[in-house]
């Protein structure tokens, strides 16, 4: 198995922009510079991702099929090509990826033996932000050779930039996935509500704020398809799964257990305990934003590069809703179980805002008891959506 490191921050994009420019570049105006280093907690500690991604690891079984499906399609209309170049987007940190990268090797596999094809050498592209813990992920790289179910020739290499830039040739890639990272904003959205103390879009915002937050969504994802168009080959597949909402007729409500709502109440808390100012807080805000599939749908035919394979909506669930929530122990087992996974992925963005001037551990204690205290919440807007593109 081998491995290499390629460096392409620099990248240059359609409009001219270098990756550097565009993380870099707003920031100064949108006063948010905690997004260039957004990514998940490093290493294999307690609070890192690694150890809290289990939510994104059942996501990653309930897509499969698609994955599947869409594999050995783009194998087929390829007509077995020699190389093939995958691509995994906001990889992060951790297992999670070899496990996609494993599926779709193996699919390759077991179609190629049963068309009696020669297997195809395969490039495995993992790309990040550059801030991204890269050490801990390829750590993992003898865990993805032991899921192999054969020897195919398969190279891993580390890919650091923004993939809101160009980060690969024209026409190199054949398949390209993306779990979790496209809800994913490149910067904050201009023109919000300073004078607030919630941290994204609930049902006392204006709606110009959920137009700002659309409006960043709509440039950030056509930004995302064009450049992954010239990237593709043609009949090259997609497979992309992100969070979303169900709501279509009010687009400003967010259940009472939302996790960015559990947040607020949490930063809120620290503010009334005189823990952090409140200035800080009202001036935090998260760029994230949870379209619906009718949203999605709407940018993806407008931009025009791909055809939509498949569109699925699936219940967007923690995992704890199962368990016993009788018994106050096992409200405050599920509170933490949440919030470590939620600070897990907020933590370096909330350090590079609050400094030292907030006690992230009592924070998310304050978000642990907000959690126990929804934990029998039914009523959740939140989805994982997942689509499969075809490049025309």
């Amino acid at each position: 198995m081998n491995s290499r490191f390629i460096r392409s921050i620099s990248s240059s994009r359609c409009d001219g922009k270098t990756e550097h420019e565009m993380n870099n570049g707003d920031e100064k105006s949108s006063k948010y510079p905690f997004v260039s280093i957004l990514s998940m907690s490093g290493g294999d500690g307690h609070n890192s991702y690694s150890t809290n991604s289990l939510l994104q690891r059942r996501v990653l079984s309930m897509t499969k099929p698609i994955l599947v499906k869409n594999t050995k399609e783009m194998i087929n209309n390829l007509d077995f090509p020699e190389c093939i170049k995958l691509a995994d987007l906001g990889c992060s940190s951790g297992q999670n990826t070899f496990m996609v990268m494993s599926d779709i090797v193996n699919t390759i596999n077991t179609l190629c033996e049963e068309r009696t094809k020669n297997p195809p050498e395969i490039d495995c592209f993992l790309n990040d932000l550059s801030g991204n813990d890269f050490n801990t992920t390829f750590k993992f790289i003898t865990f993805f050779k032991d899921m192999l179910t054969s020897k195919i020739p398969c190279f891993i290499s580390g890919v650091p930039g923004s993939f809101y830039s160009r980060l690969f040739p024209r026409k190199s890639l054949h398949f390209t996935h993306s779990n979790y990272s496209l809800h994913y904003l490149s910067k904050v959205p201009d023109g919000l509500d300073k004078n607030k103390t919630s941290v994204y879009i609930t049902g006392s915002s204006p709606i110009s704020e959920h137009k700002a937050y659309l409006n960043q969504f709509q440039t950030d994802f056509t930004t995302f398809l064009r450049m992954r168009s010239e990237e593709m080959v043609s009949s090259g597949r997609m497979v992309l799964t992100l969070l979303g909402r169900k709501t279509l007729d009010d687009p400003f409500y967010r259940d009472c257990c939302h996790y960015w709502t559990l947040l607020s109440q949490s930063l809120c808390d620290l503010v009334s305990e005189g823990l952090v100012s409140a200035s800080k807080v009202k001036s935090f805000n998260v760029p994230f934003f949870d379209p619906n599939g009718e949203e999605m749908t709407e940018i993806i035919r407008n931009e025009g590069s791909f055809m939509i394979n498949d569109l699925e909506t699936h219940v967007f669930d923690l995992g704890y809703s199962s368990e016993d929530h009788g018994l106050q122990s096992d409200r405050a087992k599920v509170g933490e179980k949440e919030a470590n996974c939620i600070r897990a992925v907020v933590e370096t963005m909330l350090i590079a805002h609050f400094g030292d001037s907030i006690n992230i551990d009592i924070l998310f204690e304050k978000y642990a008891h907000h959690v126990s205290q929804h934990a029998s919440c039914k009523n959740k807007t939140s989805v994982s959506l997942v689509v499969s593109l075809i490049r025309k």
